[in-house]
């Protein structure tokens, strides 16, 4: 049959050959995305009903990672939610492009945030700051979990390659850490208390750390895509389809 002669939805909705879910779709796909919308409204709602020394400083709540990270995750479910209502995909790959950073951001704060807490609570969260435990998953949590979801089941496979990823995350680091000092100049405290106990060359150390750690979880993310679903073929740039199952 021509392409055509196919309905036009039929057109819009075809997938990557290793995408697992049709996405965009007014389906599954609709449902994950309105679903990870709602979680990240509460907690946005959360800041405004519970406000804090950071709600009147300079930067606001800006200045935690955290809630960079909720933005772009919000940002790209919002962008995935409206390409499955308009089965749209330039809105789809709009998504997908969002979702590189987005996703391996998200790992990444779930990863330090819980890492550091199980060492010491004071090192990631201010004496002034109360937050229940199910909004303190809504932050740290459920965002990573979303967006992996969204990458592993209704997203192509990712290109980029390991020094771009390497590149982009030392972007973020390294432009997360000007906004820090930025904000510290005219607060004189530090978002996360951990940054009080380092000095300037291992705050250094750390926001290089976090560079490095993002990068991996991009290549680590990739590569469980294409252990889940398949790999690309390295002849796919010549033949379009050309697919390895894992």
């Amino acid at each position: 049959m021509k392409a055509a002669s196919l309905p036009l939805e039929s057109l819009l909705v075809a997938k990557h050959p290793l995408q697992r879910l049709s996405s965009p779709s007014r389906g599954v796909s609709a449902a994950v995305h309105f679903a990870a919308l709602t979680s990240f409204t509460l907690s946005f709602k959360y800041i405004l009903d519970h406000p804090d020394l950071a709600n009147e400083a300079y930067g606001w709540h800006f200045q935690y990672l955290t809630i960079i990270g909720l933005t772009m995750a919000t940002l790209t479910s919002l962008v995935g939610l409206a390409a499955d209502l308009f089965l749209s995909r330039r809105l789809f790959a709009v998504k997908n492009m969002f979702l590189v950073c987005s996703a391996p951001m998200e790992v990444l704060i779930s990863i330090l945030y819980w890492g550091l807490r199980i060492i010491d609570t004071k090192l990631v969260m201010p004496d002034w700051v109360e937050m229940s435990t199910e909004a303190d998953i809504g932050f740290h949590a459920i965002p990573a979990m979303v967006l992996t979801i969204d990458l592993l089941y209704l997203s192509p496979p990712w290109s980029i390659g390991a020094l771009p990823s390497m590149g982009l995350a030392s972007a973020i680091a390294f432009g997360y850490w000007f906004w820090v000092e930025t904000c510290y100049q005219y607060n004189g405290w530090y978002p996360y208390p951990i940054f009080e106990k380092l000095s300037t060359g291992w705050r250094v150390v750390l926001f290089l750390f976090s560079a490095v750690l993002m990068a991996v979880n991009t290549v680590l993310l990739k590569y469980l895509y294409g252990r889940m679903n398949g790999f690309v073929h390295p002849e796919s740039a010549a033949r379009p389809g050309a697919v390895k199952r894992a």
